[in-house]
């Protein structure tokens, strides 16, 4: 029998080459720490960039994970325009349902048309209809084949990726900006309150120390959100406490200004 941490080595090196290259044994451990919060609904997705693996490559990892009974089988692989994703389904479906509920997370208009960021009731509304059709479209994933990755289709090409992937992340806040004028944004040189969580992942004896969210709002607006932002920490807060296998929680931020992001 091999250790856990070997079966996430080994799921990782097997799987996820990219040409010639394998992941790292530390970017290994970052991915398997990220997919088991995933696993254990502290996170309702991960946006897959350590290489550039495919959708295809991500579904071998993880019916590689599943195979050992290292993750559980609600986990699902979802590639939105060439972007890998791996997917608590019911996780991301209460959380959707919730924000729903709530009317939706504050939605930050940074186009570049804008002389500074301000947060959109308009594109919170249409945001509704967006989680909505993400709804219906993890019930079309979850009857379809779970051993391939999901692809989103074009008749979703005009959502907001920025938008989009805020929310599958968890974000308490999303961005959007006018996509069909520019791709650019107006947050240059402005000052963006930088919120990170943290926490320790048990394996084999090692704690290893990852980045569970990593997400920002531009400081001005922050009291704007501070309702959000406090309901999404005392959230994650009363998450981890249900779990063991995750320790030492942390929830930092700090204020970052750049002269140009990218979003």
């Amino acid at each position: 029998l091999i250790s856990p941490k070997e079966g996430f080595l080994s799921a990782a090196h097997n799987s996820l080459r990219s040409g010639r290259k394998r992941l790292s044994v530390a970017q290994s451990l970052e991915l398997a720490a990220q997919v088991s919060a995933v696993d254990m609904g502290l996170k309702p997705a991960l946006l897959y960039d350590s290489n550039a693996a495919c959708a295809e490559q991500l579904q071998r990892y993880l019916s590689c994970l599943q195979s050992l009974q290292l993750v559980s089988e609600s986990l699902l692989t979802l590639d939105v325009n060439g972007n890998g994703l791996i997917v608590n389904a019911g996780a991301l479906r209460l959380n959707l349902e919730q924000m729903i509920r709530d009317g939706g997370p504050p939605v930050v208009d940074v186009s570049t048309t804008l002389e500074k960021p301000a947060i959109s009731d308009k594109q919170r509304r249409q945001l509704n209809g967006m989680m909505e059709d993400v709804l219906l479209l993890l019930e079309k994933f979850q009857l379809s084949e779970a051993n391939k990755p999901f692809y989103v289709g074009e008749k979703f090409e005009d959502w907001n990726l920025c938008s989009l992937f805020g929310i599958l992340l968890g974000y308490p806040v999303t961005y959007w900006f006018d996509q069909n004028k520019s791709f650019e944004n107006c947050l240059s040189m402005t000052p963006l309150l930088v919120i990170k969580a943290s926490a320790s992942w048990q394996m084999d004896g090692v704690a290893h120390r990852f980045c569970l969210y990593s997400f920002s709002v531009p400081a001005a607006l922050q009291g704007e959100a501070q309702s959000e932002l406090e309901n999404w920490r005392l959230s994650l807060q009363r998450r981890f406490e249900q779990q063991h296998i995750m320790k030492d929680l942390s929830i930092n931020q700090s204020t970052l200004t750049l002269p140009s992001i990218c979003l």
